[in-house]
């Protein structure tokens, strides 16, 4: 079976990608983690499990899940982590959740994909993001073809820097920065509903037609970057920069 989570569709993307070459049942999370199910899921003894990186780990919540969840007949699990430059040293971190689950942990792979992230950074525009869509195309591949044939992935660059990004900086990150509170909806916003709807944590609520942002967000960028009429800003730090999600390319 292929899990996965997706904020804005790079993940998605290769998941899908994954479970049509393998014919593997997908299992999209985003629902799972919204509805708060954890009944246990029956997913035969391979398990792909297809995130972004969040502060150089995948993201809290979809750990939380996998913690949570029994994974009826799971033996062997693959990480595949779409990022916007690099996963640090995710798959230790990866490794221990395998553990702590009874599993054979295969590794963890590294899909560089279009930034989201337009919080903290700027996302590419269209023919840029379809470009960095295209050269993640053969890492795709390989993860198919290494899966196909059940071996692990390489092993991934662990030098100081990652493990102190994976390390000390993941918790220092989530503490400062992983906020709602700059979350703002402008006289564009036409209150759809699209961010409620999108949002994983239901952590978001229309009052007068507008969406309000509770305290439990993940920063996937599902609502900015899905806002149809580009409504949303995270205080000034969005301003002007492109949104981007995947079904838009």
């Amino acid at each position: 079976m292929i899990l996965y989570f997706s904020g804005t569709g790079n993940s998605g993307h290769a998941a899908r990608r994954i479970a049509a070459a393998l014919d593997e049942p997908l299992l999209c999370l985003n629902d799972r983690i919204k509805a708060g199910g954890i009944a246990p899921v029956e997913t035969g003894e391979r398990l792909v499990i297809v995130t972004p990186t969040y502060a150089w780990r995948i993201p809290r919540i979809v750990e939380d899940w996998l913690l949570h969840t029994e994974l009826t007949g799971a033996k062997r699990a693959w990480f595949v982590m779409t990022c916007g430059s690099e996963i640090g040293d995710a798959d230790r971190y990866n490794r221990r959740l395998c553990q702590a689950k009874g599993l054979t942990c295969m590794g963890t792979a590294q899909l560089v994909m279009p930034e989201n992230y337009i919080a903290m950074f700027n996302a590419p525009q269209v023919e840029e993001a379809r470009q960095i869509v295209a050269r993640a195309e053969p890492d795709i591949d390989n993860v198919i073809a290494a899966v196909r044939e059940n071996r692990a992935f390489p092993p991934p660059r662990r030098k100081f820097y990652d493990r102190f990004m994976s390390g000390p900086v993941n918790p220092i990150f989530y503490s400062c920065f992983v906020k709602a509170n700059a979350f703002t909806a402008g006289n564009a916003c036409t209150g759809c509903g699209q961010c409620v709807r999108r949002c994983p944590l239901n952590n978001i609520a229309l009052q007068n037609g507008k969406p309000v942002w509770g305290q439990n967000c993940t920063h996937c960028m599902a609502c900015i970057c899905y806002c149809p009429a580009e409504a949303i800003e995270y205080g000034k730090k969005s301003l002007g920069k492109p949104r981007y999600h995947f079904e838009a390319l």
